[in-house]
Formats: C-alpha cells, sequence, structure tokens
C-alpha cells in the first residue's frame, strides 16, 4: 500500500513538475524561435544591404535612361556589370537585370544612332547658311584685314576668320580672340557652327559607340554617309549657269560641307581624318571642276562670267585657308578667263554693229574749239594743218572712229577687271591684256569692218570714209600700247610683251573697202551700159555721143573728186590715196572699153550699119576724151588712154575700111592696127554691112 501511495507521490510529482516545465518550455521555444528569426532578420538585412546598391544603380540608370544621359547610363551599365551585380548573382531579379542589360546598350545604340542620322540631316539642311558664313567672312577678312592681304600677295595665306565653338582657328590650328578682326565689324553679330548646327550628338554617339567597342562601325558608316552626302552636295542645279545665285549657293554648299569636316576633324579624336577629308576633297575637285567647266560654257553674259569669277576666288581662298589645296581651281580661272573673253568679245561685237550702223560715214564737223578739245580727248587725233584752219572746220574721219578708240579702251578694262584678286605678276597682266586687245582687234572688229564692206547700201563714198577711218584707227594703236603700258607699267621693249596686232586688222580692212570700190565701180558702169540703146541699123550717126555714156562720164568724173577726201596729210597718206584713185580710174576705163566690145561683138546682134559704126564711134571719142583729161591725177603720158586702145584701132580698122594695110602689116610691131585680133575682126567684119 505504501507502495502505491509513493507511486501517487511520484506521479503527483511529475504531473506538478509538468505543468511548472511547461511554461518554462513554452518561454524556452519562445526564446529558441525569437533567435531564429533575430538571425534571420540579420541575415535579411545583410542581404538586403547587398542588394540595395544594385537595386539604386538600376534605378540611376532608369533616370538616366529617361533624361537622355546615354553616356552616363552606359557607365553605370558598366558598373552594375562588372560591381553590383556579381555580389548578388544568385538572385533572380539580378539575372533578369543582367539579361536586360543587352537590350538597353542596343536601345541606346539605336537611339544614338537615330539622333546621329537626324544630325547628319541638319548638316545637310544648314550646309548653306554655314558657307555662306564662311565666304562671307572669309571675303570680309580678305578685303579688309591688311595683313593677311600683304600675306596673300606673297603668296602665304592665313585661315580666313571663322569661329566654331565660339573661338576663332587660323590655319595651324591656334586660337584667336575675337575681338582682334575688323573694329568695325565689332558691333556685327558673328554666327558661328554651334549657332548653326548641333554637333552633340555626333558628340554623343562617338562616345557610346566608342564605350560600346562598336567605334570602327560608328566612324565608317559616319564616313560613307557623309560622302553620300558630299556626292549630293555636288550635284548642281540644272539651271545653275543662269544667275550668280545659282553659283553662289552651289559654293555655299560645298563650302558649308567642308568647314563641317574641318570642324569634326579637329573637334574628335579621329572620327574622320585628314586623309579621309583630302580623299573627299579631291573627289569633290574634280567634280567642281567638271561643274563649271559645263556650266560656264553656257554662260553668254560677260557680267556674269565675272561674278562667277570673284565666287571661284573666294571659294578657292576660303578652303585654302582650311588646309585644302586649290591649285587646280586657279588653273580652271584660266579657262574661265578664256570663257571671259568670248562673252566680251560676243557683246563687242554688238556694239561695234550698233556703231556702224548709226555712222553717217562724213567727216566730223566741228563748230568750237569746245567741241574739238571734246573729239580729240576721246580720240588721239593730231594734225597741225587742220589744227592752223578757223572754225568750222571738218575733222577727216567719221564719229565713228572716236567711239571705236574708246570702246577698245572700254574692253581693256573690262578684261583687266578679270585679273584682280588672281595673285598675277604685273607681266602677266599685261600680257592677258594684250591678247584680249588683239582678239578684238584681229577678230571681232576686222569681221565687223570685212561685214560692213560688204553691206548692200554701202556706196562709194562711204566706201572711201571707210578708207579714212581705217587710216586714223590704224594710226591710233601706239596709243592704245601706251594706254595698256600705263595699266600695268609694263615696258613694251621688254623682251616677251605682245605686240597689238591692230596694224594688220586696219590694212586687211582697207584693202578689201578698196576691192569693194572697184567691184562696185564696175557694176555702176554695168548699170549704164544696160541703159544703151543704139540702133544698130541706122543710115548715119546723130553726130553727138550716147546720153546713156555722157551721164557715165560725168557719173565717173564725179566719183573720182571723192578720191580726193582720202587722207593725204603725209606722203604716205598721199601715195595711197594716189594708188587708189588711179587704180580705180584705171580699173573703171578697162571695164568700161570691155564692155564697149562686149556689146559690138555680142553673138545675139547680127548686123551692124556703118551708121552705127560712126555713132559707136563718138562714145568711144568721149571715152577717150575722159581718159585724156586726167581725171585722176598722177599718170605718166597717155597710161590712161590706152584702156580704149583696142576699141580704137579696130574702130579705125572699119570706119577707114583699111584692110590692105592690115593685112600688110599682120604681125608687124610698128602695124597700125598691132592691137586689133584677127578673130575679133572677122566676128565684126561679119556683121558690117555697107548700104
Amino acid at each position: 500500500m505504501s507502495r502505491c501511495v509513493h507511486d501517487g507521490q511520484v506521479t503527483d510529482t511529475n504531473r506538478r513538475l509538468q505543468e511548472s516545465g511547461r511554461e518554462v518550455t513554452c518561454q524556452t521555444e519562445e526564446v529558441i524561435r525569437c533567435r531564429i528569426q533575430q538571425r534571420n532578420m540579420a541575415t535579411t538585412v545583410e542581404k538586403l544591404q547587398l542588394c540595395i546598391p544594385v537595386l539604386e544603380m538600376y534605378s540611376k540608370l532608369k533616370e538616366q535612361l529617361e533624361s537622355k544621359r546615354y553616356y552616363a547610363a552606359l557607365k553605370t551599365m558598366e558598373q552594375l556589370e562588372k560591381v553590383f551585380i556579381p555580389r548578388v548573382s544568385q538572385y533572380r531579379f539580378c539575372q533578369i537585370m543582367a539579361e536586360n542589360l543587352p537590350r538597353l546598350r542596343e536601345e541606346i545604340k539605336e537611339i544614338s544612332m537615330s539622333d546621329l542620322k537626324d544630325f547628319l540631316e541638319s548638316i545637310r539642311k544648314h550646309s548653306d547658311k554655314v558657307g555662306e558664313t564662311a565666304m562671307r567672312q572669309a571675303q570680309q577678312h580678305r578685303t579688309f584685314n591688311s595683313a593677311v592681304a600683304k600675306q596673300a600677295s606673297t603668296g602665304h595665306y592665313t585661315k580666313p576668320v571663322y569661329t566654331l565653338n565660339g573661338q576663332t582657328h587660323t590655319h595651324n590650328g591656334l586660337m584667336m580672340d575675337e575681338d582682334t578682326g575688323d573694329e568695325d565689324e565689332g558691333d556685327e553679330e558673328i554666327l558661328t557652327a554651334q549657332d548653326l548646327v548641333d554637333f552633340s550628338p555626333v558628340y554623343r554617339c562617338l562616345h557610346i559607340y566608342t564605350v560600346l567597342g562598336d567605334r570602327e562601325t560608328f566612324e565608317n558608316y559616319y564616313r560613307k554617309q557623309r560622302k553620300k552626302q558630299a556626292r549630293l552636295v555636288l550635284q548642281p542645279q540644272a539651271n545653275m549657269h543662269e544667275t550668280v545665285e545659282g553659283y553662289r549657293r552651289y559654293f555655299n554648299q560645298i563650302v558649308g560641307f567642308f568647314v563641317v569636316e574641318d570642324h569634326i576633324l579637329h573637334a574628335t579624336q579621329g572620327l574622320v581624318t585628314r586623309a579621309f577629308t583630302d580623299e573627299v576633297w579631291n573627289m569633290a575637285l574634280s567634280k567642281i571642276i567638271a561643274v563649271l567647266r559645263t556650266h560656264s560654257s553656257y554662260c553668254d553674259d560677260p557680267d556674269l562670267v565675272l561674278e562667277l569669277k570673284n565666287l571661284i576666288v573666294i571659294f578657292a581662298d576660303t578652303l585654302q585657308g582650311y588646309g585644302f589645296p586649290v591649285n587646280r581651281l586657279f588653273d580652271l580661272l584660266f579657262e574661265v578667263r578664256d570663257q571671259y573673253n568670248e562673252t566680251l568679245l560676243k557683246k563687242w561685237a554688238l556694239v561695234f554693229r550698233e556703231i556702224f550702223e548709226l555712222d553717217n560715214y562724213s567727216p566730223i564737223p566741228v563748230e568750237t574749239e569746245e567741241e574739238y578739245i571734246l573729239v580729240v580727248s576721246r580720240f588721239p587725233f593730231h594734225d597741225a594743218e587742220i589744227e592752223k584752219l578757223d572754225f568750222p572746220k571738218k575733222l577727216p574721219m567719221s564719229q565713228s572712229v572716236p567711239q571705236i578708240y574708246t570702246q577698245v579702251k572700254e574692253l581693256i578694262y573690262a578684261s583687266l577687271k578679270f585679273s584682280e584678286s588672281l595673285h598675277r605678276s604685273s607681266t602677266e597682266i599685261d600680257d592677258m591684256l594684250r591678247k584680249s586687245t588683239n582678239l578684238l582687234l584681229t577678230r571681232t572688229l576686222s569681221s565687223c569692218l570685212q561685214n560692213l564692206i560688204k553691206k548692200p547700201h554701202i556706196g562709194l563714198t562711204e566706201l572711201v570714209q571707210i578708207i579714212i577711218n581705217t587710216t586714223h584707227l590704224e594710226q591710233a594703236c601706239k596709243y592704245l600700247e601706251e594706254f595698256i603700258t600705263n595699266i600695268t607699267n609694263v615696258s613694251p621693249e621688254t623682251v616677251h610683251t605682245t605686240r597689238l596686232y591692230g596694224l594688220s586688222t586696219f590694212k586687211d580692212a582697207r584693202h578689201a573697202a578698196e576691192g569693194e570700190i572697184y567691184t562696185k565701180l564696175n557694176q555702176k558702169i554695168d548699170e549704164f551700159i544696160q541703159l544703151a540703146d543704139y540702133e544698130w541699123g541706122m543710115a548715119e550717126s546723130d553726130g553727138r555721143a550716147s546720153g546713156y555714156l555722157m551721164d557715165l562720164i560725168n557719173f565717173l568724173r564725179s566719183t573720182f573728186q571723192v578720191f580726193t577726201h582720202l587722207p593725204n596729210n603725209n606722203n604716205d597718206h598721199a601715195s595711197m590715196s594716189g594708188k587708189v584713185a588711179q587704180t580705180a580710174c584705171m580699173s573703171a576705163c578697162k571695164h568700161l572699153s570691155t564692155s564697149l566690145m562686149q556689146m559690138v561683138l555680142d553673138t545675139e546682134l547680127k548686123q551692124i550699119s556703118m551708121g552705127a559704126i560712126q555713132q559707136f564711134n563718138l562714145d568711144v571719142i568721149q571715152c577717150e576724151l575722159f581718159a585724156s583729161s586726167e581725171p585722176v591725177p598722177g599718170f605718166q603720158g597717155d597710161t590712161l588712154q590706152l584702156a580704149f586702145i583696142d576699141l580704137r584701132q579696130l574702130l579705125d580698122l572699119f570706119m577707114v575700111w583699111d584692110w590692105s594695110t592690115y593685112l600688110a602689116d599682120y604681125g608687124q610691131p610698128t602695124s597700125k592696127y598691132l592691137r586689133v585680133n584677127p578673130a575679133t575682126a572677122l566676128a565684126l567684119l561679119e556683121k558690117v554691112y555697107r548700104g
């Protein structure tokens, strides 16, 4: 029983212990659970501390992307990949981040490439304005800066004032303060490339591709696109040659393109190289020269060609300042000069034709000394005999002479304009002026004179005046030589100096005029001969010469009086005038004699009475009287009468009917009828009947 009591006590004690320990156990378990929680929290905090920087960097990345700070975003990505993500790479969200970063990089590349394309489009649109600014500033620098002008005259060029990034650059890359320019331009706002084109996209894109390790791809793409743009810029408009603005826009675009490339060359590290810009420039230069050569050939306005030359000079100077070789452009100017001279010659041909059309071909009347001084101030005329005469008086040349002389000088001035700013020596300019003047005299003026002489309305009086005019113009050539010498200060005695060929031009014109005088005289004689109306069957003559022949003789007398107006103020002129008058007179008499001979020998004329022979003889006598009256002084003896000797001997043979003498003396040097050809005598004998 005691054992049962003991067991109960044990059980009770155990129960009480269990009950007492249950609370302790619960508290112990709670302590254990708390400690586990504390440990877990500590672990969690530790892990979170590792993850928070990653999340913060990723958040920063998102902000940078949203604010388009792509270069910074790429740097953040690099830090995430190399530093932060490897610390917590076991977490899923980090794996997602790591997988997302390449996609973000591609997006940045695409966005930056899009920005680059916008940039390329922007500079394509603004090249015109950039080039206009560069050329204008280069021209101002060249015109107003005396130091640069002095360097240019010795062949040394300084890069024109053109600002990029707010700084002024010179050819050697040094910077200058912008206030060193002309003070007069200080108040004028100078546009810079940054004002016209935002270069940040290309810088940004270059940095991005560099960070991404794909710089070569970017460089190749940029250069390829710029080459394409260069080809587009070099394509001229079809009507570019019609206005100077067309050429100016063309040059502005090209200059703008290369100014931008020059800026990119200096502002970036290797995006473009000097070799690349030289390659593009050489390609462009060949195209530019071909375009200018073609389009300038279409131009027939010398003022426009001169404007083109000035644009080429400014264009060349501007790009030469940026280090581009432009010698071929200056070589092209020689071709443009030839084109300019051609357009000048065409223009002056019209001027000369108008002068000749308006000329009255009469000596210039001067009423007062003022009028005389006015004429000699325009044309170098000096004649001591005429100067002694009282007013009013007449100068031998017509009004076209001083006008022609003035226009030749005007062409020399126009030709001189082309040589400005070409950095040529005085000798080269002198040679150019002389060649231009020679072309004007030997080609343009000569052609106009030859055409004038051949015009139907130019009569004998006008032809005589043309001979006088060309004589005075020929004398004035030496004054044109002096005029050019005074401009260029190059002595005409210089070995290589080109001489003016005006002498041959005016001599040729005179010879043509003389030949035309002989031709027109003969034509006029033919007109009178056509008026002849002989009654070939008349029984006896009228006892006086035919009316048509007397009119012809009177015409010849008055015509040869005109030749007294030919220049004779010196021996050369007197000799020339006498020769022309004598030749014309002899030619007229021979032609008249031949025409009369042909009249009686005409095959359609079948019969001639002796009365008609007598009448014909009276007409020939009048011709002989005219020849013996010395219509033109200078003939020796009966030289002029010999023109009618064939007719005289033939008529004497038939008038006397002296056939026995003719036959007996035939072939003898002393024959009375030595000039009578047997065939001629027989032909006339068959027609004559003695009724």
